[in-house]
């Protein structure tokens, strides 16, 4: 009995901890639908992802679109590879970014950042990576953001310094998340990120041990982390206090880590 007894309250304290966490949907739902268009995001609503992380960068013409890549090679159909800051965005809207996923997807656009916050359900998050464009792209962003009037549910992260520097400078009642893979010289970023006001940082789970763990909680900061599709690495991030877990598997991840 006594035995049946602690398995229940571990097991209650694991399904604690899996409930305070945050699962962020890479991309969207990437691993079943396109990545990083309005069918991913949406689909990641659907399976009940508590936020969703798409790529920006600005075109030719100042818009803020959606794409992790430079250009449209990879995730785009047309006989021409497109850079992104080279083009302006009505080119770009006549690729295909869905059919390379499967042909029920033929005909997604690259999305406007518009479109993809306005899948945004009320109480869920839509976390901007923004990829380039540097300060160019700020005020673009915020001409987006404030038409959408869901300013409150958005969080940016960035893996340039000045560039998540100077959005939280823009966005001041905004979390901002300074992203790394990179161990050496983490200390550092890490206090300056407190000094700075940043939110937190958010790691490649690889390099998230309790040490960082325990410098981070020091500095009063964040620890998202990225991108974990393994139940057990999951749930290790989450023991040591991992805010938030992003994933191309949001559904399957969370139920699989309730099995463990």
């Amino acid at each position: 009995m006594k035995t049946i007894v602690i398995s229940f309250i571990i097991t209650l304290l694991a399904s604690s901890l899996i409930a305070q966490n945050t699962f962020i949907a890479h991309r969207g739902a990437s691993y079943l639908a396109p990545e990083n268009t309005v069918a991913s995001a949406k689909l990641a609503w659907e399976l009940g992802a508590d936020a969703v992380e798409v790529d920006v960068h600005l075109t030719k013409d100042n818009r803020v679109i959606v794409i992790h890549d430079k250009d449209t090679k990879r995730t785009c159909s047309g006989k021409k590879n497109l850079v992104i800051a080279k083009t302006p965005s009505v080119l770009l809207r006549d690729l295909d970014a869905g059919v390379w996923k499967g042909k029920e997807f033929k005909g997604e656009k690259l999305p406007y950042l518009g479109e993809i916050i306005e899948t945004v359900p009320e109480g869920k998050t839509l976390v901007v990576e923004i990829k380039a464009g540097g300060e160019e792209i700020i005020p673009a962003l915020r001409r987006v953001i404030d038409k959408s009037g869901k300013i409150d549910q958005i969080v940016f992260i960035s893996f340039g310094w000045e560039t998540i520097i100077n959005t939280h400078r823009e966005f001041p009642d905004n979390k901002c998340y300074w992203l790394s893979s990179v161990k050496s010289g983490l200390n550092k970023k890490m206090e300056e990120s407190a000094e700075l006001g940043l939110t937190g940082v958010n790691l490649k789970y690889s390099i998230i041990d309790e040490a960082v763990m325990d410098e981070a909680k020091k500095l009063n900061l964040e620890v998202l982390s990225w991108t974990i599709d393994e139940p057990a690495e999951a749930k290790r991030l989450t023991a040591i206090g991992v805010k938030g877990i992003t994933t191309n598997r949001p559904k399957w991840l969370k139920e699989e880590m309730s099995k463990l």
